[in-house]
């Protein structure tokens, strides 16, 4: 009986929509042949906003003001009437009076529909109950909505509806363009430290003749005229480290990233990260950098260096830092100088239950220790440093243990949001180091294409300085700062899947 009922509900829901639809082609047929079509409209003259007149009202009282802007709700009454509208800024109400705007436009106003695009011109007022008003003197239909808005207008919650219509989430979430604010205030502040410590902002390829050998999967395409493969990259570093061999001793770049892999809360194929790279100095000066560029973000956009996120408090004040041998010891019980031998190390994690290869050294047993004990403890923003030379391959080795590089990455809320190197800058090393990863993907995968960034090494070959790298991901940034649970939350328009696949 129940699935019966649900099925009658749909039916007449979709015959309800059918209906409406096609009153709201009906009213602007009616439009066009009263020669008033509400489409040949190519300008509004606006000067000021919903914002700016709640924000300075005894500047505006009294005002005549021209906007433009969104029916959100309205109550029709006989001779006047109230209006929910809503411009690019925030909402204000509208109080429509046939005496006012005349008998004609009266009419006419009363047949709108909620969506529709209006311009509106009038003086700014408060009603007896102390709302902050516009008086409309004229009023005019812009712009027919055909489609109505979401039942009760701050009513759409299906998550894969907004992300799909985007554009309906955000005419009737007012909460979601804040989130998108912010994300391009973050941006701002970003560029603004960076430009003021120095650096250059640049812009490197996207297509790429050949496919690196790095672990990530990338995009593939065809560039005709060339007649070749061309993929879509997957970091920014290699074409930034050539600017710093060319003498550009500060860049940064503001990168659009495409990696063919998997999707949930954190991740999505095409994504925005930072990367930059100084000369004449290590990955120490690296962590200064993003301990003062993230307490500096934290107040300019939440107010205060201890945020919240998803119910847990963090303070972007304060910052540990640990290698990550004291990691693993802090939160493993594991000391990987008490391992004499490769077989030492793989003994250690078989007695904590964790799997690894056969051949597997000491290094890559640290690192899995890692990933197995300590990444989900480090909630409070945590700097862990010094990685082992198999998992880092462009960083440099440190210079008294080279069984480490000088390297970091930090966490917060158990999540990894960045990456730095003292960088590499041995061109035989390098070459080393790019042929073995080149050839262990060609192991795995016979069909793999990847090869190694010849033209690289040769830009190394005509030395490269002392110099420190950093990369992390705007998006995983700004859902921190905005207190959002998914990379979906803070992508305007995230890869989903067609809905008749």
């Amino acid at each position: 009986m129940s699935e019966n009922n649900n099925t009658a509900q749909l039916e007449n829901s979709e015959q309800n929509l059918s209906e409406i639809l096609q009153v709201r082609r009906d009213k602007l047929q009616a439009l066009r042949e009263a020669g008033c079509d509400p489409f040949i409209k190519t300008k509004y003259e606006t000067d000021s906003s919903s914002v700016e007149i709640k924000a300075d009202f005894e500047k505006y009282e009294g005002k005549v003001v021209s906007l433009g802007g969104r029916i959100i709700s309205r109550r029709i009454m006989g001779k006047a009437s109230f209006v929910g509208f809503r411009d690019g800024e925030g909402d204000i109400q509208l109080y429509v009076r046939r005496d006012d705007v005349g008998e004609e436009d009266y009419k006419s106003f009363k047949k709108w529909d909620i969506g529709d695009i209006i311009g509106v011109k009038g003086f700014v007022f408060k009603t007896q109950t102390g709302e902050i008003s516009i008086h409309a003197q004229h009023i005019e239909l812009l712009s027919k909505s055909l489609l109505p808005l979401p039942e009760k207008f701050h009513g759409l919650k299906d998550t894969d509806t907004r992300y799909r219509q985007r554009y309906v989430d955000l005419i009737v979430n007012p909460e979601v363009r804040d989130t998108f604010i912010k994300r391009s205030q973050i941006l701002r502040e970003i560029r603004a430290y960076l430009d003021s410590k120095g650096y250059l902002e640049v812009d490197t390829p996207i297509l790429l003749p050949i496919e690196i050998g790095a672990s990530a999967r990338p995009f593939k395409t065809y560039h005709n005229t060339l007649d070749m493969e061309m993929y879509l990259r997957i970091e920014t570093e290699l074409y930034l480290k050539r600017l710093i061999v060319g003498g550009m001793h500060k860049v940064y770049e503001v990168g659009r990233i495409f990696r063919n892999e998997g999707m949930d809360t954190k991740h999505n194929p095409e994504f925005t990260t930072i990367e930059l790279y100084e000369a004449f100095t290590d990955f120490h000066g690296m962590m200064d950098l993003v301990e003062e560029l993230y307490k500096s973000l934290a107040e300019k956009i939440c107010g205060s260096t201890v945020i919240t996120y998803q119910g847990i408090e963090i303070d972007m004040g304060h910052w540990e830092r640990l290698t990550m041998v004291e990691a693993v010891k802090k939160y493993s019980g594991c000391d990987y100088n008490d391992w004499a031998t490769d077989e030492d190390a793989r003994k250690c994690a078989k007695e904590h239950n964790v799997e690894v290869a056969a051949d597997a050294t000491k290094g890559t047993v640290l690192a899995e220790l890692f990933d197995a004990f300590v990444e989900e403890k480090l909630i409070q923003p945590t700097f862990i440093y010094d990685y082992p030379v198999e998992n880092s391959p462009l960083a440099k080795r440190k210079p008294d243990d080279p069984a480490f590089t000088e390297r970091f990455e930090y966490f917060i809320n158990a999540t990894e949001y960045g990456n730095a190197f003292s960088e590499l800058n041995d061109p035989i090393d390098q070459k080393e180091r790019f042929e073995k990863q080149v050839a262990i993907k060609k192991a795995a995968d016979p069909n793999c294409k990847s090869e190694v960034d010849y033209d690289y090494i040769t830009a190394l070959e005509y030395g490269m300085p002392p110099t420190g790298g950093l990369g992390f991901g705007v998006d995983r940034l700004v859902m921190l700062l905005t207190d959002s649970a998914s990379i979906r939350d803070v992508l305007l328009f995230p890869t989903m899947k067609p809905i008749d696949k």
